[in-house]
């Protein structure tokens, strides 16, 4: 199979694909050794009648049906997160649906590991918002998730990167929820990469500094702390993390530079996954896990080590566009029919970026119908210009 395709250079040449696909094999959670989550996202609707940049139409059927293929991969879903373009586009209105109907669907499964952001996006940051305001706005989301039966991951909140004076305020505010949970949650530390909003969380731009700030915590709140996700694109510092938690604590992988080593681990520990780029290449990180599973290492690495260039380009900078990635390979994928984001974000890649995913996700053996991917490939470039 071959394609026309755009080069840095704008000249067009012809793509010969090689990938042989990976099959989707089904699997349970517990064939793996590693918890293993998926951020999803949301499949919108191209052909509602509404205002794309301001009121989101999602397509719920569809949406649902990838939770259940998540489900069927052995893999659990994050669910209502930054993947779900949480923040940008997706409002806490919109979450408390998603959550309510995914909560829905996990009950009909014996299978189903599920877990809910909670944050406080429906406050919006400004020079009024105290303190006290936060702690409401935490404890109203945390108790909708709860409410519904549902499993906290307790995510960053940019009204309190906006108002904190100090390391105090950010212990304050996690003392407060955490002793109020009624089971451990999930803690997120979401980089600046990923939102420039949370600079400077925790309390110092310096992620070592806050990195301090945060273990005091988790440690003065062991008992309520499952395990922690940090999304800061940096092994080293994931690692170093992740050998001063407590023993009960888990590290969660949120490093979509280097998932595949830190997965892997060391004679010191390993990491957890909770990785927005397992929506994208799921069969493979459900294959991967289970090679780890059966202890063939060297399997799991022949598996994921391909799929590393494609989630760094996946998540290039400016990182925060990276969901326009992930769903623009479950069109390709034929996993939704269309190529429209909410809030129209499909246009935050350029065609040079989505020309290099298809190369990328062809070598990645990621392109499960190569037939259907280049056909759907040829249409979008078509209608940028290039010919066929």
């Amino acid at each position: 199979m071959t394609i026309n395709l755009p080069n840095p250079d704008r000249s067009i040449s012809p793509y010969t694909l090689t990938g042989d696909p990976i099959p989707f094999v089904k699997f349970k959670a517990t064939d793996f050794p590693r918890v293993a989550y998926s951020a999803a996202h949301v499949v919108a609707d191209p052909l509602a009648i509404h205002d794309p940049w301001l009121t989101p139409a999602i397509d719920w059927d569809t949406t649902l049906q990838f939770r259940h293929r998540m489900w069927d991969l052995g893999l659990g879903v994050a669910e209502a997160m930054d993947t779900a373009q949480r923040g940008m586009g997706l409002t806490w209105t919109e979450a408390q649906e998603l959550i309510r109907r995914s909560q829905a669907e996990a009950r009909t499964r014996d299978d189903s590991l599920i877990a809910y952001g909670a944050g406080t996006d429906h406050l919006a940051p400004g020079p009024d918002v105290t303190i006290d305001d936060i702690l409401r706005a935490y404890d109203e989301q945390v108790g909708f998730v709860e409410g519904q039966g549902g499993r906290v991951i307790l995510m960053a909140s940019r009204a309190l990167a906006a108002a904190a004076k100090s390391p105090d305020d950010y212990a304050r505010v996690y003392g407060h929820v955490l002793s109020s949970v009624k089971q451990p949650v999930i803690m997120h530390w979401l980089g600046e990469m990923f939102d420039p909003a949370l600079q400077g969380y925790w309390g110092d731009i310096d992620h070592d500094k806050a990195m301090d700030v945060c273990l005091d915590v988790i440690a003065a709140n062991a008992d309520k702390v499952d395990g922690i996700k940090i999304s800061l694109l940096s092994a080293e510092k994931e690692i170093n993390m992740r050998r001063r938690l407590p023993a009960n604590v888990k590290m969660y992988t949120g490093d979509d530079f280097n998932y595949a080593e830190l997965i892997a681990g060391d004679d010191q520990g390993y990491s957890h996954a909770l990785l927005g780029i397992f929506d994208a290449i799921a069969p493979a990180a459900s294959a991967g896990l289970a090679a780890l599973g059966e202890g063939n290492t060297k399997k799991f690495f022949d598996i994921l080590e391909p799929t590393v260039p494609l989630s760094r380009h996946i998540f290039a900078a400016p990182t925060r566009f990276y969901k326009t990635g992930v769903v623009f390979l479950a069109y390709l994928n034929g996993l939704q029919d269309h190529f429209q984001m909410i809030g129209g974000q499909q246009s935050t890649r350029s065609v040079q970026h989505l020309a290099e995913l298809f190369r990328l996700a062809d070598k990645a053996r990621v392109l499960a119908d190569p037939d259907l991917a280049t056909a759907r490939m040829r249409a979008v470039l078509q209608v940028n210009g290039v010919p066929a």
